[in-house]
């Protein structure tokens, strides 16, 4: 059997964890920030946070097809560098219109840094342990968002001051430049025919469905990130438990992945992926309907659980109905799927929580959850199985 955990794999690995540390070390305590900064309403901070996903949603399907058409470590370097030049920019922000600008900036290097590290990963993983290996990608994700929350929330307890965690995050984005910079890459065969420029370089079309699904569950992630905190604090009174929510998400996330991934390697998609929604639908809806803390904690267990499972059976489903150049175009789509359903997700969550409070919110993610489920059993696990590209994969 091939060796899965080559030095390369390992390298991009560590990049990605970086990236995403800086990434979630944020995302709690921004609606915070903006509230106690500069006194934004809940649906201005809706309204301020959609911007970042917004712009990376735009960036997400151009970032795929270059990805696909051009040096895959030259593009990543570029979009890291910006990525990490911009964390700097929210130390200079001195009012509520420049960070709004920086933040809906922001977005754009980092839809396009995780489009063309998830496509170096892919890269540099042995065709026989793909499917794996792409599970345990995701455990970059999953530590990253385990352990920054929590030390966001600690450092911010303590110096009560949002620079400490700007300077931290600018860091971190500057070690993950590093480390991609030392990754070797193998010869690659780039997309043919630049000229011929449709719209399937830039969204893989035979992929709707699978994008369209995970759209559902991007908007429900969207709705319990971002107010998670401020749900806590003003509903359930809840000061501090932010960051343990997250760890115990996380924890879900890493053993689902770690249990996963036999059935990955032996091809069981569709069963992973069906799995993993029906928990995270349990999860979602446990939330908002059990206000205390076995509801609280016990849906970031479940949904952790779910999504562990869910997510790479989804990659792997539309790469595995895409052409081996584009494989960019793939992890964009569902990448840029998954954006368009958080930014609307914070932007609905805002706007509802505004007119008709937090609960109104989370019952509406909850639904949305539900009937992205429906949508998975009825069409989404049969629209894989026709159009697969080999036999193994049930």
């Amino acid at each position: 059997m091939e060796k899965l955990w080559n030095n390369n794999y390992k390298k991009v690995m560590v990049a990605n964890f970086t990236m995403q540390f800086a990434f979630y070390l944020l995302t709690p305590l921004l609606p915070l920030y903006l509230s106690e900064s500069f006194g934004s309403t809940k649906d201005m901070i809706g309204l301020v946070l959609s911007g970042y996903t917004i712009t990376a949603l735009l960036f997400r399907p151009f970032s795929g097809y270059v990805v696909d058409s051009f040096p895959r470590k030259k593009v990543l370097l570029v979009c890291l560098s910006l990525y990490f030049i911009l964390f700097g920019g929210y130390l200079l922000a001195s009012s509520l219109l420049m960070f709004a600008i920086l933040r809906t900036l922001h977005g754009g290097p980092y839809g396009a840094s995780t489009v063309a590290n998830n496509t170096v990963a892919i890269d540099v993983l042995p065709s026989s342990r793909r499917n794996e290996g792409i599970g345990y990608y995701g455990l970059s994700n999953n530590l990253a968002m385990a352990i920054a929350p929590t030390i966001s929330v600690f450092v911010y307890k303590y110096v009560h001051n949002f620079d400490v965690l700007f300077w931290l995050a600018f860091i971190v984005a500057g070690i993950g430049l590093w480390v991609d910079y030392t990754v070797k890459l193998p010869e690659k065969q780039l997309m043919k025919d630049k000229k011929a420029i449709s719209f399937d370089r830039f969204l893989l079309l035979k992929g709707w469905m699978i994008g369209l699904n995970i759209a559902f569950f991007g908007f429900c992630y969207g709705v319990l990130s971002n107010y998670l905190a401020i749900y806590g604090k003003e509903v359930m009174g809840i000061t501090s438990g932010t960051g343990t929510y997250f760890l115990l998400l996380s924890i879900g996330l890493i053993v689902s992945r770690l249990q996963g991934a036999k059935s990955l390697r032996e091809g069981r998609l569709t069963r992973n992926a069906g799995e993993g929604i029906i928990l995270s639908t349990i999860g979602y809806t446990l939330f908002i309907a059990m206000p205390n803390m076995i509801g609280y904690y016990g849906s970031a267990i479940l949904i952790g659980l779910g999504n562990g499972h869910m997510w790479p059976a989804m990659q792997n489903m539309i790469i595995n109905v895409a052409q081996n150049n584009e494989r960019g175009t793939a992890n964009s789509t569902l990448l840029t799927s998954w954006d368009l359903g958080v930014g609307l997700g914070i932007l609905a969550g805002g706007t509802i929580a505004e007119f008709g409070g937090y609960a109104s919110a989370f019952w509406t993610m909850a639904a949305i959850h539900v009937v992205g489920f429906g949508l998975y059993f009825l069409a989404t696990k049969q629209f894989f199985l026709q159009r697969k590209r080999t036999a193994s994969f049930t």
